[in-house]
C-alpha cells in the first residue's frame, strides 16, 4: 500500500522522494551518509555523534492518535491525545509538500522477529543517522525479503513544523498515529528515539 494523498504542489508520496540509490542502506553506508550530509561527526575511536537539539527525552503532550469510529472503543482515550482524521490528513498533505524538496531515506523493515506475527514497516526518514537508529530498534530481513506493500509506514521528518491550528496538535512537534491508514507521522524532533516510542 503506497501511502499518497493529493499535494499542492511536489511529491505524491513518500516514495516519489526516497532515490532507489538511497533504499534499504546497510549501517555502514548510512554512517558514512550522515558524516557527508554533515548530521553529525566522527569521534576519537569511531562513533557518530550527533546532536539532538531542543528535546531531551520523552515529549508525552505531542503524542496523538487519529480517532476513527471504527477504533473509537479500542483506544484508553484518558491517556491518548485524538486528533481528526481531517487534521491528519492536512498533516500529510503538509508532510509531503515539505517532503517534495528533499531526499529522503527509505527502508523496508520488520516489526517483530517471528514471521507469524510480524510486520512489515517501511520507514521514510530526513537524516541518514535517524535510519541508522531505526536499524537497531526494527528487525532487518534479508534484501530478497524487502519490498512490497508494508503494513505499516513511519515518516521522520525532523525539519517539519507541525502548525497547532492547522494540525491539531498542541506545538510544532507531533507523533500522529492513524491506526487505520497504519501511518505514523513524526515532525520537528531531532532524537530518533520518537521512532520507538509509539
Amino acid at each position: 500500500m503506497s501511502l499518497s494523498v493529493t499535494a499542492t504542489q511536489g511529491a505524491r508520496s513518500f516514495e516519489d522522494r526516497a532515490p532507489r540509490e538511497l533504499a534499504n542502506l546497510t549501517a555502514a553506508a548510512l554512517y558514512q551518509l550522515a558524516v557527508a550530509r554533515g548530521e553529525g561527526e566522527i569521534a576519537k575511536d569511531g562513533p557518530l555523534v550527533v546532536k539532538t537539539g531542543e528535546h531531551t527525552g520523552r515529549s508525552a503532550q505531542d503524542k496523538f492518535i487519529v480517532r476513527h469510529p471504527e477504533i473509537e472503543n479500542k483506544i484508553w482515550w484518558d491517556a491518548n491525545k485524538p486528533m481528526s482524521p481531517e487534521q491528519f490528513e492536512q498533516l500529510h498533505a503538509d508532510m509531503l509538500d515539505y517532503a517534495s524538496s528533499r531526499e529522503l531515506i527509505m527502508q523496508d523493515l520488520a516489526g517483530g522477529a517471528d514471521k507469524t506475527y510480524g510486520i512489515k514497516v517501511r520507514v521514510f526518514t530526513e537524516y541518514a543517522w535517524h535510519s541508522l537508529f531505526i536499524q537497531h530498534l526494527l528487525v532487518r530481513p534479508p534484501m530478497d525479503e524487502r519490498g512490497g506493500d508494508p503494513d505499516f509506514t513511519i515518516v521522520d521528518l525532523p525539519g517539519f513544523a507541525a502548525d497547532p491550528a492547522v494540525h491539531g496538535c498542541g506545538s510544532k512537534t507531533v507523533i500522529a498515529v492513524d491506526f487505520v491508514r497504519r501511518l505514523i507521522g513524526i515532525s520537528c524532533s531531532t532524537i530518533p528515539s520518537r521512532l520507538e516510542k509509539r
